[in-house]
């Protein structure tokens, strides 16, 4: 292969190659360095600040400089250039933030407008993990205004809220794709609950509640479906909730976990008619003790346990007999409660122990929702419905990579196997 001199390229050249070619230079680095140093009056003289930002500045336009010769496929200057149909066209400056702070680099052009560096992309403008970081402290609840103080005082760089704002939109793009990937086709276990946050609307600020699915597939592993957000709820909010997990592809789910939202028990009847519907028990007892006298809730709750942990459900129906007589004159409509929602309550007793104790409480999705709330805690009003889900996002993001296949899957995935043999046969086999 032709070269065109020390430290060129040529036309079938690699920029890994030129890269390399470049080592004896490198090792003349540190060399040039302390040289430079000592031209400015030595390291009591040396702002090491602006040293750095030299060195970063110098290298991202030797790399963009590098990028340029293996577009064109030749140096500059090379007369191998002249008739080629395109060459250098000058170079633009544009000002890049990162860990070194904010500098200023020219990118250089060519007349036919092709070049598309990678170092540093067309519209970028932050390198290294500085893009990273104002995502990561979006997600930890800061605030526009925290995270412009913090990058002052950690980056010593002026950011504005448009950077921020440019920074997060880039996530739109991803959060659509999540929203709307291709699911599994069955579900053994679906959880449903929802997460309160205040809005700013036209019509001043709303509680609005952000409802997440999470669901358990085949193999064990849980991941959040999707995420709905929605003034009031009700049957036709569920339905069309539904129908979009029906359109990415879920055909079936066998047990459907939530609280007791309105409309949902329907909804789920019309879109997934074979489902179970259980309600958190957990859930219930904060709803049945809403209405207690603070010095009787504890032994309430406690003449309450031997109903939803009882072996069958007939000791649960005599358990439920004992509290009524307990409690019932004192409390009814603590009483009322549990007969209205009995069905829906006692599902789980259909179910072997090891399955029970996964469906008749939503603690799966309450744990998450536990971590995001700590993490919007600072956030006293979002401005729009999509900075909720945009920072919710990242929330089951950073949660969600930490999981694993749930405890004690195995055991209950053969217990699946006999119950739903028919439903889950073609699609257990592909998952294990």
């Amino acid at each position: 292969m032709k070269t065109k001199g020390k430290g060129s390229m040529t036309q079938t050249q690699p920029l890994e190659t030129a890269l390399s070619s470049r080592t004896e230079d490198s090792k003349n680095f540190k060399k040039l360095l302390m040289d430079q140093v000592r031209a400015g009056g030595g390291t009591q003289a040396m702002d090491t600040k602006q040293l750095f930002q030299t060195m970063v500045k110098d290298t991202l336009e030797a790399f963009l400089e590098l990028e340029m010769e293996e577009h064109l496929g030749y140096p500059r200057h090379d007369p191998e250039g002249r008739g080629s149909g395109n060459s250098r066209n000058g170079g633009t400056a544009k000002t890049v933030r990162g860990d070194f702070g904010e500098i200023e680099i020219e990118t250089p052009r060519d007349r036919n407008s092709s070049f598309d560096p990678k170092i540093v992309a067309k519209r970028q403008t932050s390198v290294g993990n500085f893009s990273e970081a104002v995502i990561s402290l979006y997600a930890r609840g800061l605030t526009t205004r925290e995270i412009e103080q913090h990058a002052k005082e950690i980056y010593g760089v002026e950011i504005s809220p448009q950077f921020v704002s440019r920074v997060t939109e880039q996530l739109q793009q991803q959060i659509t794709e999540w929203q709307n990937r291709p699911l599994e086709a069955v579900y053994p276990i679906v959880f449903v609950d929802g997460l309160r946050v205040a809005v700013r609307t036209d019509k001043g600020v709303l509680k609005k509640c952000v409802y997440t699915v999470l669901g358990v597939d085949l193999a064990g592993k849980q991941e959040v479906l999707g995420l709905w957000i929605e003034e009031t709820e009700g049957a036709r909010f569920w339905l069309k909730t539904l129908n979009d997990l029906r359109a990415r592809g879920v055909r079936d789910i066998l047990i459907l976990c939530g609280d007791g939202l309105t409309g949902l028990p329907g909804a789920v009847e019309s879109a997934f008619p074979q489902t179970d519907v259980q309600l958190c028990v957990v859930h219930h007892i904060r709803n049945v003790t809403k209405f207690v006298s603070w010095k009787d809730r504890k032994p309430l709750c406690a003449a309450m346990r031997p109903i939803y942990s009882a072996p069958t459900v007939e000791a649960a129906e005599l358990a439920l007999d004992q509290f009524e007589q307990a409690w019932g004159s004192r409390y009814p409509m603590s009483v009322a409660s549990w007969r209205t929602h009995w069905y829906s309550l006692t599902t789980f007793f259909k179910y072997p122990v090891e399955l029970r104790r996964m469906i008749y409480t939503t603690n799966a999705i309450e744990s998450l929702h536990s971590q995001m709330r700590k993490n919007i805690a600072s956030r006293k009003l979002f401005p729009t419905d999509e900075s909720v889900i945009k920072i919710l996002f990242l929330n089951i993001r950073n949660f969600t990579n930490r999981w694993t296949k749930r405890q004690g899957w195995d055991i209950v995935v053969n217990q699946l196997m006999l119950l739903f043999g028919d439903r889950l046969k073609p699609d257990l086999v592909d998952a294990l």
